[in-house]
């Protein structure tokens, strides 16, 4: 097979993480921020690439972050390694973000738009979340007006309608233990029992990411605890305690290269650094929870995870490695349901969100960092990573493999089959007055445990969705012990549940 010098590779990956109660970075500003994590990371990278030094880059792109507000971030990382680009990007925001621009990139490589991209993201929100608590003023950069603004890449998807937001229904803590509640009914579990399965999967997570040197976590946790609420645990949006939501309080960066297999032959990269692109796919699901169809299924993973496998030549079956999307456990069921997954196999390569870290929009760079370090290392051939945003809403795919792509890298956006999908109008408070069915609740919790807010998302009798919530405790309490999805309740022209 003759390889196209235009083929896009992966020629090296980078991760880096600091903790902030080190005493070696005992003051907040020596302490490095998101730039400086970044930095570290390409130099890693580079290194991993078999490289002393970057040439000058077609684009710097770096993934939109939330710790910091620079300006232009891409400019200042440049500064720092003594790098040109032609162009200093800023993504979008949302966790399909890497996947996203790992999909771009290779498409413009392949057209011979480019020659060399680094793709970094990363985040310092433990140090400044400290630093906040300390009083401390933090001086980290900004660009000035004499820098241009960052190149905007990615797109922006508005996920919450106006109803969503008048209700404050819009936090992912909030969304996700819905899903997690609608799945339970759906396989026909107790509460219990349901507990007891998705705090097993998340044992199985720690476990991995206490085997990987990159994790912000590695300890491996046992099931029950897990699952079981306490201090250290407390209970956030029932069924979540603490250990099964996202875990965002991390310092953490990565950075990936990718080039032509024209440049990497050039550099001098090492022909067993180079992991092959093979395809990749990008869709959304109907941007508003409102409007979903089902909280139990995520038919754009279906049709955007079957189109990516498609075109790799690939099933399912084919896949050695997998990383699933992992900010709550809904995401992983919704997302192993939808690709034809065993919920019971290894669906993550680094721990996840919670044990391995989830640096807000950049997880999914370290996860596709540790695919890319896993198959040159011989423990599979092709992989597969899912990313997510939003609130199952917005995903991303890319297929990796040891071996080129027999027709090139090959890319869809199947959106338009997802937008023909059924989806259901919503109902106003006034007009949903009266009864409902319950699909799927969140049971959310002060600080002391206490349930404080339950929210539900109901049927109507004529299949509109209705929101309905209460601060009643006993409510709340009842919800987190006995099954309500699927219960008749009745709701009064605000919106209140009635039960």
């Amino acid at each position: 097979m003759t390889l196209s010098p235009k083929t896009p590779i992966l020629v090296g990956s980078g991760q880096s993480l600091q903790r902030p109660n080190d005493p070696r970075t005992a003051s907040f500003n020596t302490a490095a921020d998101p730039v400086a994590l970044m930095v570290e990371a390409i130099r890693l990278a580079t290194a991993d690439a078999g490289l002393t030094s970057l040439p000058s880059l077609d684009a710097l792109r770096v993934v939109g972050l939330l710790s910091w507000k620079y300006g232009n971030p891409a400019w200042l990382i440049a500064q720092d390694l003594g790098v040109t680009s032609r162009e200093y990007a800023l993504s979008a925001m949302g966790g399909n973000t890497p996947q996203s621009l790992v999909n771009a990139a290779a498409q413009e490589i392949q057209n011979g738009e480019a020659d060399i991209i680094v793709l970094t993201g990363g985040e310092s929100t433990r140090t400044k979340a400290r630093a906040k608590k300390a009083g401390a003023q933090l001086t980290w950069r900004k660009t000035g007006a004499d820098v241009p603004a960052p190149t905007a890449v990615g797109e922006d998807l508005v996920m919450v309608s106006e109803y969503e937001f008048e209700r404050k229904i819009l936090m992912p803590v909030q969304v996700y233990p819905m899903f997690e509640t609608a799945i339970r009914a759906r396989a026909g579990r107790s509460v219990e029992d349901h507990q007891t399965h998705i705090s097993e999967l998340w044992s199985r997570f720690s476990n991995v990411a206490a085997k990987n040197p990159n994790a912000w976590s590695q300890n491996a946790m046992s099931a029950e605890d897990i699952r079981t609420a306490g201090p250290n645990n407390r209970m956030i949006g029932f069924p979540y305690p603490k250990l099964m939501n996202s875990n965002n309080d991390v310092d953490m960066s990565a950075a990936l290269i990718l080039c032509s297999a024209e440049k990497a032959t050039a550099l001098g990269v090492p022909r067993d650094r180079w992991i092959f692109p093979q395809s990749g796919s990008d869709a959304h699901e109907h941007a508003f929870i409102s409007h979903r169809n089902h909280f139990y299924d995520t038919p754009a993973v279906e049709l955007a995870g079957r189109r990516v496998l498609e075109l790799a030549g690939l099933t399912i079956n084919d896949i050695d490695l997998v990383d699933l999307y992992s900010c709550f456990p809904s995401a992983v069921q919704l997302g192993a349901k939808s690709l034809g997954l065993d919920i019971n196999g290894q669906l993550t390569r680094t721990g996840g969100l919670q044990f391995a870290g989830g640096p807000w929009n950049n997880y999914v760079m370290h996860a596709i960092a540790t695919v890319a370090n896993e198959l040159r290392s011989g423990v599979g051939s092709t992989g597969l990573v899912w990313a997510n945003g939003g609130y199952t809403t917005k995903h991303a795919f890319g297929v990796y493999a040891t071996t080129p792509p027999k027709n090139g890298f090959a890319y869809d956006y199947p959106q338009d089959q997802i937008d023909a999908l059924p989806r259901r109008s919503l109902a106003s408070p006034a007009d949903a007055a009266g009864e409902m069915t319950i699909e799927g609740y969140s049971v959310m919790h002060d600080r002391e445990g206490n349930p404080e807010r339950s929210i539900a998302s109901c049927i109507l009798a004529d299949g509109r969705r209705a929101w309905a919530d209460t601060t009643d405790v006993g409510i709340g309490r009842d919800m987190c012990i006995n099954e309500w999805v699927g219960r008749t309740v009745r709701a009064d022209d605000s919106g209140t549940l009635l039960a």
